[in-house]
């Protein structure tokens, strides 16, 4: 990857306590999994960022490679990465997300 592209990434990261890395936006949600995730932060009331990674390739496959995950959409919390939309639906229903949001937006 190039670095313009990695700093773009760890740009957004640092610059949003909780950022998502999708399809689409969090208004407009372009796939299922994308839309999953903007649900359940949305359940949470929780504020998030989003970046559409169908705007800009570059990203999209570098995010991939960033994060060491084949996936998105990809969910950042406060410069951790937590996973995709089934690894948070997981966390959703077990109550962990919750909790794990509201400590990291604490500190």
């Amino acid at each position: 990857m190039e670095n313009p592209t990695k700093n773009k990434i760890q740009n957004l990261i640092d610059s949003n306590p909780v950022m998502v890395f999708m399809k689409g936006t969090k208004l407009m949600p372009q796939c299922g999994f994308s839309n999953n995730v903007v649900q359940i932060l949305n359940s949470l009331g929780v504020a998030f960022n989003t970046f559409d990674v169908l705007s800009d390739f570059e990203i999209r496959e570098g995010i991939k490679e960033f994060s060491e995950w084949p996936t998105i959409p990809q969910v950042y919390l406060k410069g951790e990465f937590l996973g995709g939309s089934d690894i948070l639906i997981e966390m959703y229903n077990s109550g962990t997300l919750k909790e794990k949001i509201e400590i990291a937006l604490a500190s």
